[in-house]
């Protein structure tokens, strides 16, 4: 089945499409290597030793869930991710809440990884830390930066985010070579500190390091910008997902083993504060330069998928026709400022103290949302091969079937609190559809 998105981007020229492999590939691993695999070892020093099988579960079902997005860019054609697959395999609504949930998930990881970035900056100018109008001052600039970027084509932001994908990868990996030499074993004994039984210690610690995985399926966002589509775009989500696997678990398990898990667990910078350990102050300052870097990346990627994502919901009439409109430089420039309006809302209220202890919650947030889309197209997968006669191998359908129980699994792992927001949030956009369908009529 092709969407009307789907027949617009067929006009243009396959050789003319400004994304390639490696390109997808750099904005698959550049939107997932963002500010969560530099925090995460703090949060899941609780959970001692355990906390590593929790990379390799939630890695192992981000792969099922890699190659769920895979096949679906093979089997449905055009921009629009998992707003696309839940509309062709379920119809309007069900797209429609995906696509909304989907968007304000991204608003809210934006203006995580903003908040963020600024905080890593203030490790070379300090005053950052303690002036509050300055610091969400310099976040709403670098917010606004990359919108410029990212309106001036998607050609200059994928160089931008291959470029900054590489910058990023190599920190990681040097702390992961050189810490697995030096760590402490002792620091995985007990392998679960938490008070939590040991399947609860893992799902708890699966739901966290799932925050790092997010965006396996950032090259079928823009799908109908890539060029060769069909094969390029399901090869760029395995491999930036592989990639990304292969970073996270050995320098998270070199970080562990650098630092004892009751100062891990009181630090800001655990990467930065186990390069200190390995190599003096030039290599805080270093892995500091490293986290800004790969915050700015993974900013500029999801601020390209913030104006893709309602673009194809808007061809389609599902969203307000202001987001389906392109500038002439091709992008959705409206929609990208619309969206970066939420965003630079949302980093002015994290500014104020009171809100600053949110933070948390608003990752989980996210993260909700993204898993949610998730669930649904390992569905969709299954039902599209079915309306299409197209059947799936055994070893598919079993793919699917993970990835659905996986995200399941995860769900639950965020907590009764934040799925009840969830669902909150959710629903608030159902009146938005009502609005856009009476308006058709």
């Amino acid at each position: 089945m092709v969407t009307q998105q789907a027949q617009n981007n067929n006009e243009i020229t396959d050789e003319n499409k400004p994304l390639g492999f490696w390109t997808a590939t750099a904005m698959v691993t550049g939107n997932m290597i963002g500010s969560g695999i530099f925090l995460l070892p703090a949060s899941l020093a609780a959970f001692g030793g355990i906390s590593v099988l929790g990379w390799v579960v939630s890695a192992c079902g981000s792969i099922c869930i890699a190659l769920v997005f895979a096949g679906l860019a093979r089997q449905v054609r055009g921009s629009g991710g998992p707003y696309l697959y839940t509309r062709t395999g379920f119809g309007d609504l069900p797209g429609f809440i995906v696509a909304w949930g989907y968007w304000v998930s991204i608003i809210a990881t934006n203006a995580a990884i903003a908040i963020a970035l600024v905080s890593y900056l203030s490790v070379f100018w300090s005053e950052l830390a303690n002036q509050p109008i300055l610091s969400s001052t310099t976040t709403v600039f670098i917010v606004w930066l990359l919108l410029v970027v990212n309106v001036r084509g998607i050609r200059q932001a994928g160089r931008l985010q291959l470029a900054t994908t590489i910058l990023k990868i190599f920190p990681l990996l040097a702390i992961a070579m050189f810490g697995l030499f030096a760590l402490n074993p002792d620091h995985f004994t007990p392998l679960n500190l938490s008070e939590q039984s040991n399947f609860g210690a893992l799902t708890a610690t699966a739901a966290l390091t799932m925050w790092a995985f997010l965006g396996m399926e950032s090259a079928n966002i823009p799908a109908g910008e890539v060029r060769n589509a069909e094969r390029n775009v399901s090869r760029a989500a395995i491999a930036g997902t592989l990639l990304a696997a292969a970073v996270y678990i050995p320098s998270t398990i070199a970080v562990i083993g650098l630092i004892a898990p009751e100062q891990l667990a009181l630090s800001n910078a655990p990467f930065a504060d186990a390069a200190e350990t390995l190599w003096g102050q030039t290599g805080y300052q270093l892995i500091g330069i490293g986290a800004i870097v790969s915050c700015f990346g993974a900013l500029n990627g999801w601020t390209l998928c913030s104006g893709q994502i309602p673009m194809a919901a808007a061809n389609d009439g599902l969203f307000p026709k202001i987001f389906a409109e392109r500038s002439r430089f091709g992008t959705p420039a409206k929609g990208l400022i619309i969206s970066s309006l939420f965003v630079t809302v949302l980093v002015l209220m994290n500014a104020t103290e009171s809100l600053v202890d949110q933070f948390t919650f608003v990752i989980l947030l996210a993260t909700l949302a993204a898993l949610l889309p998730y669930l649904i197209c390992a569905m969709a997968r299954i039902v599209i091969s079915l309306r299409s006669q197209q059947p799936l191998s055994f070893i598919e359908k079993t793919i699917a079937v993970i990835a659905m129980l996986f995200a399941f699994w995860a769900i639950i792992g965020t907590g009764s609190e934040t799925i009840i927001w969830g669902v909150l949030l959710l629903l608030a956009g159902v009146p938005v559809y009502v609005l856009i369908i009476k308006s058709k009529n």
